[in-house]
């Protein structure tokens, strides 16, 4: 079914309302480090809270390949978002089945029901009809709160949402509305892409190139260029089989001028240390893991005159410190130009997490939960959780 706004869904008041969450955090010793996916879906639970429903959340954690895996339980997750919500949540160990028919039977208006992990369930990756129906038994309603896995084909996100009057999220709405403002640009546009593979930030950057001024090219996507145009790129990472793909970029061995490459780079050099280098005097023996202070002068110049921008993926190897300050001083000028001066959007967990670390993030205008999907749906490809 069409998804339509969540303000359209009237009149709830003990009714069942499944909620395809993302609730895919990273977890250690069995806590979360991280909740920004459930703080972002708390404006929508609310709402359907304080009209009197009865919420079923279904989310994925981690890639069990349909098998239970005790490590990716939910528990932890209804542990911790009963205490966002101050209300109990109640959690079942199976997804469908005699224990979860019960606790949806017996659940009453204003109860929060988390089911078990649906990748449990080898029919939530088949995009299983009969997995949905028995999925869709459970609600009077369906609404998605689950960008970040709308480009996926299973079964709670595709399947599912034809089966019951559907209707998409707070969230998910906002996602769509900032995700078109970089469709239809306020100009100068400039796109900052890292990560590492050619494959999944290539339609991007075919897709913008038109509507973008520049495309700052930083983390080991940069390597990829540097090895197209045959320059030593030592140990570096490299998606050596999707190479052949940037040939649309390059005309009589020149680059594109859109696509802005790194200046220089911080290596780890054949003693192990941090070394600031020219990327023309890469040895084969060096590891690049940064852009250089050359290349975050460059790249800070142009996100400065930007009215829209666009970041995905980091500059380098953000996690070891002596490698992070490219990451860091980009994440920090996107978020001082954003918000007022321009519009500045950022998406995927790496990215997110490095301008976590600037302590910055509230001034970027729109932070996406998705990643692959941000990177889908600007790309244009199928949004199978999406008309």
């Amino acid at each position: 079914m069409k998804l339509k706004p969540i303000h359209n869904l009237k009149n709830i008041q003990g009714q069942r309302v499944l909620v395809r969450v993302d609730f895919n955090v990273p977890l250690k010793d069995g806590k979360i480090i991280d909740d920004y996916r459930l703080q972002a879906a708390l404006p929508t639970l609310e709402y359907l809270l304080s009209s009197g429903a009865r919420l079923i959340l279904l989310t994925h954690l981690g890639d069990p390949q349909g098998k239970a895996v005790p490590d990716l339980s939910l528990k932890p997750i209804a542990n911790h978002l009963g205490g966002l919500l101050k209300r109990p949540v109640i959690f079942v160990k199976e997804t469908v089945g005699y224990q979860a028919d019960a606790a949806v039977n017996s659940l009453k208006d204003g109860e929060v029901l988390l089911l078990e992990n649906l990748r449990f369930n080898q029919g939530e990756y088949q995009d299983d009809l009969k997995f949905a129906k028995r999925l869709a038994a459970y609600g009077n309603f369906y609404v998605n709160e689950a960008f970040s896995v709308c480009h996926r084909k299973q079964a709670s996100i595709s399947a599912l949402r034809r089966l019951l009057p559907a209707y998409h999220g707070l969230q998910l709405s906002g996602e769509i509305k900032a995700l078109d403002k970089i469709l239809k640009p306020e100009l100068p546009l400039v796109v900052v892409m890292g990560g590492a593979k050619i494959s999944t930030k290539l339609p991007l950057i075919k897709k913008l190139k038109s509507s973008a001024d520049k495309i700052l090219v930083g983390g080991a996507l940069a390597n990829n260029f540097f090895k197209h145009l045959d320059w030593e790129v030592g140990k570096s990472l490299v998606d050596n089989d999707e190479l052949s793909k940037l040939e649309i970029f390059f005309k009589n061995g020149k680059i594109d001028d859109k696509i802005i490459l790194p200046l220089d780079v911080v290596v780890k050099n054949e003693s192990g240390q941090a070394q600031v280098l020219p990327v023309k005097n890469i040895k084969k023996t060096d590891t690049v893991l940064d852009i250089g202070p050359e290349t975050i002068r460059l790249f800070s110049n142009y996100i400065k005159e930007a009215q829209t921008i666009v970041w995905n993926g980091p500059m380098g190897y953000f996690e070891e410190h002596s490698y992070s300050f490219g990451t860091l001083n980009v994440a920090m000028a996107i978020a001082a130009r954003s918000t007022g001066h321009a519009f500045g959007l950022v998406g995927g967990g790496e990215t997110v997490a490095a301008l976590q670390q600037t302590k910055m993030e509230e001034y970027v205008d729109f932070i996406s939960t998705g990643g692959g999907a941000m990177l889908s749906y600007l790309g244009g490809e199928k949004m199978p959780g999406l008309d």
